[in-house]
């Protein structure tokens, strides 16, 4: 007679949490990255950019308005500018609208920025749950 003995352990839960933990640290690094592209993507100038290029400003006012930030639970984050800084202006700029009775041209900042990151964060998030 042949004997046999097995022992199942389940780690669901530490998988979870371990891929959980990964997934808001690797979520937080690529909102940052994005940020500081679309940041870096602003140049400052008197004289207005190009249709389909990213905006000047003037004062620097629309780089230091763009923040991000990533909500733990729903696993998602939010990158853009402040309402509160610049106002609307920055989606009169991104999307091409009318803003105080202007007529804004696309200069797209916050979709390049994102479409810039995209091949990094395939290789950000290998391998990082493990032991």
């Amino acid at each position: 007679m042949i004997g046999i003995d097995v022992q199942i352990v389940e780690r669901f839960t530490r998988v979870k949490a371990a891929a959980d933990r990964a997934a808001f640290r690797n979520l937080g690094h690529a909102a940052a990255s994005i940020s500081k592209t679309a940041k870096a993507s602003i140049e400052r100038s008197d004289e207005p950019s190009d249709p389909g290029q990213p905006p000047h400003s003037r004062r620097a006012q629309l780089p230091r308005a763009i923040r991000f930030d990533v909500d733990k639970g729903k696993q998602e984050a939010v990158i853009g500018p402040r309402a509160s800084i610049v106002g609307e202006s920055g989606a009169a700029h991104e999307l091409g609208e009318v803003f105080h009775g202007q007529d804004f041209d696309e200069r797209p900042f916050m979709l390049p920025a994102l479409e810039d990151n995209l091949d990094r964060f395939a290789s950000d998030w290998a391998g990082s749950i493990g032991e």
